[in-house]
């Protein structure tokens, strides 16, 4: 087998692969044999027809066909090892010689995974940067913890409406005089100030009290999902029925009793600084791992081809859809509630595509530069992990995975995640931050026994 690769325009490339005569009058034999077990001949068993026999029931052209298609798919496969090549699209393969007698002749044309030129990926410096936890960050969780607990309560009778008070309306709304589908409800719950309403339909019952009426003037917005009231102007006549406004308990010793395990104001008060500190240096740990490999990313040379990014955007839309269909809600719904369409939605996923498909290219690159395998136990972690995700059993996981043919993609999934950690152990002041961690933990059991 003789293979000549050729470069072609927009990221393509073409193999012409020359085959022997003798392997295809070779291939012709084994051709007869899948066409005599695939169709019936009078006076024969299937499979037991002779060649002469299958040549004169189905014609030359036949068995022709069935060794090209045969030598083909073998042919390619050896092709691409020899040439260590591996295809991003399904290779198309175009015979150009197929006669008796005469080398078999093909092309393929396909686009191939771009050739990856790793820069520096060890050693990469990026600062960890710790945000300081304010007293400001401590009054914030305490302010959200007595919101969380908060009583409703009604408020006095001639009170008004305020921002953030719940109340309960009815609301009856027209355009041009003319009721519209969906306009119209009965004891209605809305929280003033949560914008789920248009244009400024909450701030205009501010400062009315229990049984006020109001015409409530607005303005359906360019992009709303109906597209036959966007930007027509509607009157909606409401009746107030109710007004609730939030409680919020006292921060004292009875409150901390109740919400915590503490006993004290500032036992609790404590242990929001201690969290809030926690938090801060794993966020600033993630940032700082996701600066390493950005910066990996980017001292790499690559040349992306369109179809990879075009092929990632078309993943995430069809994973998306995936999501919204466990919700109960289409891509088309979804679309048309978020005014867009096929076109918008994958030109507002181009950025993250391509920058996903460079952060796989890289972490494949250094995974087989360093030679970094993926074990069974790896995968027993992984299929462990599902199902405790998807709460089942980790045989039925890893039957669907294998049955789906996803095991591959599980696998480089997992490879590359190992690849992105033997970046980040590698990266500058590794071993001193790990000394740190270990410190810290060393320091924390100490105080933990003083306590004792």
């Amino acid at each position: 087998m003789k293979v000549t690769e050729k470069k072609i325009e927009n990221y393509e490339a073409t193999l012409t692969i020359e085959v022997e005569a003798a392997e295809l009058e070779k291939t012709k034999k084994n051709a007869c044999k899948n066409l005599a077990n695939r169709v019936n001949i009078p006076g024969f068993r299937k499979g037991k027809a002779p060649q002469n026999v299958i040549e004169n029931h189905l014609g030359k052209g036949a068995i022709l066909d069935e060794a090209a298609d045969m030598l083909i798919q073998k042919s390619s496969r050896e092709a691409m090892q020899e040439e260590k090549l591996s295809p991003v699209t399904e290779p198309q393969a175009k015979i150009v010689t197929c006669e008796d007698g005469k080398d078999f002749v093909f092309t393929l044309t396909f686009t191939p995974y771009p050739e990856v030129k790793l820069g520096e990926y060890t050693n990469i410096e990026v600062e960890k940067v710790v945000e300081p936890v304010t007293d400001e960050d401590v009054e914030k969780q305490i302010d959200e913890l007595r919101d969380h607990h908060a009583n409703l309560i009604d408020v006095p009778e001639d009170a008004k409406i305020e921002d953030g008070d719940f109340i309960t309306l009815d609301f009856s709304g027209s355009v041009d005089g003319e009721k519209f589908e969906g306009g119209t409800a009965k004891d209605y719950p809305l929280r003033i100030g949560s914008h789920s309403f248009i244009d400024n339909f909450e701030e205009q019952l501010i400062g009315l009290k229990v049984g006020d009426e109001k015409n409530v003037n607005v303005t359906f917005p360019e992009d709303y999902h109906d597209k036959d009231l966007a930007e027509k102007k509607a009157v909606f006549e409401c009746k107030i029925n109710s007004i609730k406004r939030k409680e919020l308990p006292a921060f004292d010793v009875d409150f901390v009793k109740k919400v915590s395990k503490f006993e004290t104001v500032e036992e609790l008060k404590a242990d929001i600084r201690k969290n809030l500190e926690h938090n801060a240096e794993h966020f600033a740990k993630d940032k700082q791992e996701d600066g390493v490999i950005e910066k990996a990313v980017e001292n790499m040379t690559v040349d992306i081809p369109p179809v990879m990014i075009e092929d990632r955007i078309t993943r995430m839309i069809n994973e998306l859809e995936a999501r919204l269909q466990m919700q109960g809600m289409s891509l088309e719904q979804y679309m048309a509630y978020s005014n867009t369409d096929n076109d918008k939605m994958r030109e507002e996923y181009r950025e993250t595509a391509e920058k996903n498909v460079r952060t796989d290219l890289l972490l494949e690159e250094v995974a087989n530069v360093e030679e970094i395998k993926v074990t069974g136990r790896d995968l027993d972690v992984e299929v462990a992990v599902m199902a405790q995700m998807y709460r089942t059993n980790p045989k039925q996981v890893a039957k669907f995975l294998r049955e789906s043919g996803q095991i591959i993609n599980l696998m480089g999934n997992v490879r590359r995640r190992k690849a992105a950690q033997f970046i980040i152990e590698n990266m500058a002041g590794a071993e001193k931050a790990e000394e740190n961690s270990s410190d810290e933990a060393k320091d924390s059991a100490d105080t933990d026994k003083k306590d004792e």
